[in-house]
């Protein structure tokens, strides 16, 4: 599955537009992560922990959208918007979603 930001591929026409795919991932905050982070702004650095569990979410999403372009039919998903926002009550949780168009090469 080629997955790509721009509205169209080089040397690839696009021969069918067969609608909008999406993933979509929420994951809650760690109380421990949430410690450590903090701790980890008082005094520098990076936070891994919540990178890596960005990173783990982002991956997710990316293969929710391929699945869903795949039962569609799709060959490619173009115009990918990744889209970051905190939810839940006092901004518990992270929602990572991932949408564009699923077309046929």
């Amino acid at each position: 599955m080629i997955i790509s930001t721009t509205p169209t591929l080089e040397g690839r026409p696009i021969r069918d537009y067969l609608g909008i795919a999406t993933g979509e991932v929420i994951v809650g905050a760690n109380i421990f992560k949430d410690l450590f982070a903090g701790v980890r702004d008082i005094v520098g650095g990076r936070a891994g922990a919540y990178e890596s569990t960005l990173r783990d979410a982002r991956r997710e999403a990316f293969r929710e959208l391929s699945d869903e372009a795949r039962r569609m039919g799709a060959d490619a998903v173009v115009g990918v918007d990744i889209d970051y926002e905190v939810v839940g009550q006092g901004g518990s949780m992270l929602m990572v979603s991932v949408s564009g168009t699923a077309v046929r090469l």
